[in-house]
């Protein structure tokens, strides 16, 4: 029997519709209401159905596939699987304390750092590259998988970083890592730098900052100047190493000068110290013309090249890379031997599909394409709404933007946002000292929120920061 769908799917809200149709599909499959074994409209029928696009009916068919709750029989349709009864909890035993957030209200638009468009992503063709990671090769996709990371995957990350990033390497050179912070703990063990004076920019990334502290690096603050690091502040602070996000620093948003990229090379050479280059967005660049990776002026060895696929590809893959320079492999090889590879042999071995298909490439220039509209849709909204009542920080590249609010207490805008259902956030845990952040930022992330819905959200916003303070 095959049955009709009709749930309530608010279009203007701030998540994805096809997100929406599969919440409700699981929840009545859960419920009972959808039993075993049911056959579900078709893709093509659903879609006419609700008005919706066949892309965003096959996303949430593919989401409940891929979760257990959907069976896709080859010419015969989508089927409803049995679920397993949750056992219940006897009444004399405590039901577990759950730690939730201290905020769960609803927002119709959420500006989270972080967040990515998912409606747009090709899900169709990623499924497709995770089931044919189970055939081809299946030893190596179903094993713990190789230390380094797939080599094949690998060697496509390095012809990747190359033709964008401009920097040149070897797949031996690589080492896969799920995630910016994992791969900061990882350097810090292969490398034995507990201990040892480790520079990061303040304000900068608090995720790499607390990883360095709890494996006892010695976390050295170095201020930003109007052009980023502060080079001579540097010099005088006695690091061993530091890390530094040179294409678009975090938070602040501003670009390290070609000057200031030779002149820390030459104080790592001088120094006999270490640069880790976080790349994590350079994919979305919005003004003037691609800036090559710090990577790839070095000429000494001195920089250990971080990436990941966080906001070019998917957050949920945990999938990042580093590139060690070639003089610190054999040190790091002969460490690695003790680990087990981090990310999912399958997951890396999908990615290498999508990529070696082709799909990565085109799925990049689309997105750089969509988040550019994005970008330029808030801007002309703030500036058009707020005017002058607001300055805008960092805006030439990636994902996110600080807003200095004038006057006003963040705490305040982000209470005043939350009651009309905005959420937005203070950047202050990116400071050493979050009392030194000052009162009057806040950080809007846009990836997730659609282009068409910028305009209404800045509408929101400015109503809830600036009706009553005319």
């Amino acid at each position: 029997m095959m049955i009709e769908i009709t749930p309530w799917l608010d279009r203007k809200k701030g998540q994805s519709l096809y997100s929406e149709l599969y919440k409700y599909m699981k929840g009545e499959i859960e419920a009972g209401s959808i039993t075993v074994n049911t056959r579900l409209p078709s893709i093509r029928q659903l879609a006419q159905h609700l008005t919706l696009s066949k892309n965003t009916v096959e996303a949430a068919y593919q989401q409940l596939v891929l979760e257990g709750y959907v069976d896709n029989r080859l010419r015969s349709g989508y089927y409803v699987l049995p679920i397993d009864e949750v056992t219940a909890i006897p009444p004399t035993m405590s039901p577990p304390v759950v730690c939730e957030s201290k905020d769960d209200t609803e927002a119709r638009y959420d500006f989270a750092y972080g967040d990515i468009e998912v409606d747009r992503f090709p899900m169709r063709e990623w499924a497709r590259c995770l089931t044919d990671s189970l055939y081809e090769k299946p030893f190596e996709a179903l094993g713990y998988g190789n230390k380094q990371g797939d080599p094949e995957l690998r060697a496509e990350i390095a012809s990747y970083v190359f033709q964008s990033r401009g920097v040149v390497c070897h797949p031996d050179q690589i080492i896969i890592s799920s995630g910016t912070q994992q791969s900061i703990g990882l350097l810090c063990q292969l490398l034995q730098l507990r201990g040892e004076r480790i520079g990061i920019e303040n304000p900068g990334y608090h995720g790499v900052r607390t990883v360095l502290s709890n494996h006892g690096c010695i976390v050295t603050p170095i201020s930003l100047e109007h052009d980023g690091l502060s080079i001579d502040e540097l010099v005088m602070s006695g690091s061993k190493a530091v890390y530094i996000t040179p294409s678009h620093q975090f938070p602040m948003g501003m670009i390290l000068p070609i000057q200031k990229r030779n002149q820390l090379l030459r104080w790592a050479e001088d120094n006999d110290a270490l640069i880790i280059e976080d790349d994590y967005d350079s994919e979305f660049r919005y003004v003037g013309q691609p800036i090559p990776a710090l990577k790839a002026l070095d000429s000494s060895g001195r920089v250990i090249y971080l990436g990941t696929f966080s906001k070019s590809f998917l957050p949920a893959a945990r999938l990042s890379y580093m590139v060690l320079p070639t003089s610190k492999m054999e040190q790091v090889y002969k460490e690695l031997q003790a680990y087990n590879q981090s990310v999912s042999p399958i997951i890396q071995r999908a990615v290498y599909l999508f990529m070696q298909r082709g799909h990565f490439a085109r799925h990049i220039r689309k997105m750089r394409r969509i988040y550019y509209s994005k970008h330029s849709a808030l801007i002309r909204a703030i500036i058009q709404l707020m005017g002058n009542r607001v300055d805008v920080i960092g805006h030439k590249s990636g994902l996110h933007i600080l807003l200095d609010v004038k006057g006003r207490d963040s705490e305040q805008l982000i209470e005043q946002a939350r009651k009309h259902a905005i959420k937005v956030y203070s950047p202050r845990d990116q400071w050493l000292e979050p009392l030194s952040c000052p009162n009057s930022y806040v950080m809007l992330g846009f990836g997730a929120i659609h282009e068409e819905a910028m305009e209404e959200a800045i509408q929101i916003l400015n109503q809830a920061w600036f009706t009553q303070h005319v």
